[in-house]
């Protein structure tokens, strides 16, 4: 039970330089499903760092939430899957058309090149954000859960594997979206007694699990533990207790 309960905690590696990220992941391998590289550690280390994770034998999710012209996110994706990414992201907010050949150019390289197909995912609205940010971006009509579901749905319309949202969308989201296999990643996820830091909408490890969650992502109360590994540890324990008070 713990063992398939531990694929659902993603870590991300947020630090500044290539010896933590290279020491946190030989601390961490055996504790954690996957790891998140970001915009952060990917601008000081490069897709190399991601290749070498890869060829140790570490999942990757990359974090880059690719937003720009349907073209240029294209051939981002196809990058991503020769990367030999398990996971990577775009944000929902680009539209449909972005999303699609985001989508098509992922199937296509992965087929072509014999990769493995990686997940693409959306970001729907981050965790930092509240109805006071959606309303100085221009969404003056949409409370943070109907936007968030509303880009979920065109998500799924799409026709990428899911969505990144806070677990307080876990729920609507499972609503919104009837699909089965429709991934669900959640940040904004904190141990009891965790610093919530500058996310907003936040919940624990159980709660989120309980909710219905896919993948937890977890850095800064993993990262920052006096033991990591410890710290992983406990997170795990606390997701498979709730899987089995779910049963």
């Amino acid at each position: 039970m713990t063992h398939s309960v531990k694929e659902k905690l993603i870590v991300a590696l947020d630090v500044e330089t290539v010896k933590e990220a290279r020491e946190l992941f030989a601390k961490l391998r055996g504790h954690a499903g996957m790891f998140k590289i970001g915009s952060q550690l990917f601008t000081v280390a490069g897709p190399e760092f991601v290749r070498e994770i890869v060829r140790g034998g570490g999942r990757v999710f990359l974090d880059l939430k690719f937003h720009d012209i349907p073209n240029t996110v294209a051939a981002a994706s196809r990058e991503a899957v020769r990367l030999g990414v398990s996971i990577f992201n775009v944000h929902a907010a680009g539209g449909g058309e972005m999303m699609r050949r985001a989508g098509e150019a992922t199937t296509e390289t992965a087929a072509r090149e014999g990769a493995t197909k990686p997940h693409l995912i959306a970001v729907t609205v981050l965790t930092s954000s509240t109805a006071a940010t959606l309303t100085e971006t221009g969404v003056t009509d949409s409370s943070v859960e109907v936007q968030v579901t509303t880009l979920a749905r065109l998500t799924d319309e799409s026709g990428l594997d899911g969505v990144v949202a806070s677990p307080h969308e876990i729920t609507p989201v499972r609503k919104a979206v009837a699909r089965a296999g429709f991934l669900i990643v959640t940040p904004g996820v904190r141990p009891a007694g965790a610093a919530h830091d500058d996310q907003k909408r936040v919940m624990t490890p159980a709660e989120a699990v309980t909710a219905g969650v896919d993948y937890i992502v977890v850095g800064r109360a993993i990262l920052k533990a006096p033991d990591p590994a410890r710290a992983a540890e406990e997170i795990v324990r606390e997701m498979a207790e709730a899987v089995v008070s779910g049963q």
